[in-house]
């Protein structure tokens, strides 16, 4: 099967992350390069040899977890999308319907830090396609 996930790799790698000391210190509007697996169906994956993908850090919780949203490579526009530029010289756009929790052991390393007026955007945005919230100006 051509797009076969490869769980039993991926089980491997989630020992490896799992057994990680301590965790980053990171701050919201950052964004990480982050292990997130190999998921289920339409679930965000990670990539390469560590299943990571760079997510941008939506909150906070304590030093353990944090909310975050799954970047793409690409310049993407529509509802559950918002382009974000050039991160480290690449397009990178959020994918807004794929927030998930994170425990901070799945952050690797900081790429960037999101201007304030972006991340205002976005997080007004993501209230709206998450919780029905009005856009401002509605």
């Amino acid at each position: 099967m051509e797009n076969e996930k490869d769980f039993d790799r991926w089980n491997n790698e989630k020992k490896c992350v799992q057994m990680r000391g301590t965790q980053p210190f990171y701050q919201e509007r950052e964004i990480w390069w982050c292990s997130l697996g190999v998921n289920v169906g339409f679930e965000q994956d990670g990539t390469g040899a560590n299943f990571d993908r760079p997510v941008l850090v939506i909150r906070g919780f304590n030093k353990e977890t944090c909310f975050c949203v799954a970047l793409t490579g690409r310049k993407r526009r529509g509802m559950y999308y918002q382009h974000l530029g050039k991160i480290e010289g690449r397009d990178a756009s959020a994918i807004l319907s794929q927030v998930r929790l994170v425990d901070t052991k799945r952050l690797i390393r900081k790429m960037a830090t999101l201007p304030k007026a972006d991340f205002a955007e976005l997080k007004q945005r993501l209230g709206q396609i998450l919780l029905g919230l009005p856009f401002k100006g509605e």
